[in-house]
């Protein structure tokens, strides 16, 4: 590992951690490669790095990582996965895939450095963590070189999970509202974490496990405080303190969304991981590498903040809201449309339709209207609902104009007000984009 001309395969490479430790390595001097299962996805976030398609969820043997492997000489893991999304997911890819890939290495001679997370281990009080601390174990013991890493909560210019989490709070205009405001936790700099790995990469972090956290841990309100400021909102005028006994409902929707697709910062993995604090010891990093992480203020100065930081704060708090407010209107529109059947065909049969032309039209648009607004709630198909649901709009614009052009005139103005819901639907579009 003395030379910068290695080839070093980084997995989880489009996430939030991995994008930013491919750019470091690539900027270190090495030869990166990233893996991960959507190649458009990668191609978005890293143009122009070399991508090799896999899935851990498939990688579960040594002998699936031989032909991935080949040409490598260091593999960095920034794969990971917050709750099971299918059963055993997060044993696959955090412990078997990882034990898989340990002996694979290990044949090859080729050194590992793995991002695990602070507080994982076998004794951890969610299976996120625990299936975390086995992989870290499975690689200890899989007799391959080993660097195994373990941030705390991860501050980086982009915002996603935790972090962003904190932003659409830090959003909300003149309260904070907060739950579990003393919970300890110690975060680090993505910058400070990318180092780590380049450290680890060229042999300057001898082979062993390294808590990454700041010296000292903060109350989760004022982790709340100093995102607040950093972004450049007004200070609060009031906190609201949220009753730890709300959360297992809150957990228990976000959760159910989560079946649906949407991967929500308050499932509840990520709530019980807060009330058990995000922490963990630097002394072994410090006594390695004779430095220790940024404190929380210090990596906030170091990070650009502006209009585009609140910008994604403010449509982070507000997409899944727009979201809700689609799938409502249309679900209304299209009930209330079978509901009031009759009235809606007479409309049509006043302009000439047949009355069974007219009903059929009515149920065949109503239905329609019920489909696009359960669409957007499975998350795979939200943004295309969107447009689904401004195409039909526009159509629905259109054929009245033709046929009935004097409801523009009516006083309640049904017409007009389908303008904005356009608007809405398109840019909602765009606040469901993947980063």
């Amino acid at each position: 590992m003395a030379g910068n001309t290695m080839r070093v395969l980084v997995l989880g490479a489009y996430g939030f951690i991995g994008a930013e430790v491919v750019r470091a390595v690539r900027a270190a001097g090495f030869d990166v490669a990233g893996l991960g299962r959507s190649a458009a996805q990668a191609a978005r976030v890293l143009p122009g790095v070399p991508f090799v398609k896999g899935d851990l969820l498939q990688l579960l043997r040594a002998e699936d990582w031989a032909p991935l492997l080949q040409g490598v000489d260091g593999v960095v893991n920034c794969a990971g996965v917050l709750q099971d999304m299918a059963p055993g997911e997060l044993e696959a890819v955090h412990h078997t895939a990882i034990a898989a890939l340990g002996a694979a290495c290990a044949a090859r001679g080729i050194p590992v450095v793995q991002v695990s997370a602070a507080g994982a281990g076998p004794e951890a009080g969610t299976e996120f963590m625990r299936s975390k601390g086995r992989g870290d174990a499975a690689l200890r013991a899989s007799g391959a070189a080993f660097r195994i890493l373990k941030p705390g909560l991860v501050i980086g210019q982009d915002a996603y999970g935790g972090t962003r989490l904190l932003r659409m709070l830090a959003a909300v205009p003149l309260v904070q509202p907060v739950a579990l405001a003393e919970a300890p936790v110690q975060c680090i700099g993505m910058a400070d974490l990318a180092a780590a790995v380049v450290a680890a990469l060229k042999g300057g972090l001898p082979q062993g496990t390294y808590d990454l956290v700041e010296d000292q841990p903060h109350t989760l309100e004022e982790v709340l405080a100093v995102t607040r400021a950093w972004l450049g909102f007004p200070p609060a005028r009031l906190a609201v303190r949220f009753p730890s006994w709300l959360l297992p409902p809150v957990a228990g929707c976000a959760d159910a969304l989560g079946r649906l697709g949407w991967r929500s910062p308050l499932r509840k993995t990520a709530i019980a991981e807060i009330q058990n604090g995000v922490r963990g010891d630097p002394a072994a990093y410090r006594a390695a590498t004779g430095q220790g992480m940024a404190p929380l203020n210090k990596l906030y100065h170091a990070l650009p903040s502006g209009r585009a930081q609140r910008l994604d704060a403010r449509m982070a708090l507000i997409m899944p809201i727009a979201a809700a407010v689609l799938s409502v209107f249309w679900l209304a529109s299209g009930l209330i449309g079978l509901w009031q059947l009759e009235a809606a065909a007479n409309v049509l049969m006043d302009a000439g339709w047949s009355g069974l032309l007219a009903k059929t039209s009515v149920v065949f648009w109503s239905l329609a209207d019920i489909a696009l607004g359960l669409a957007i709630l499975w998350r795979p198909w939200a943004a295309r609902a969107c447009l689904g649901m401004a195409a039909v709009s526009l159509l629905y614009l259109a054929a009245a104009t033709a046929v009935t052009p004097q409801m523009w005139a009516d006083p309640l103005g049904p017409l007009v007000k389908v303008v904005p819901g356009v608007l809405l639907a398109l840019i909602t579009h765009q606040l469901l984009q993947e980063r």
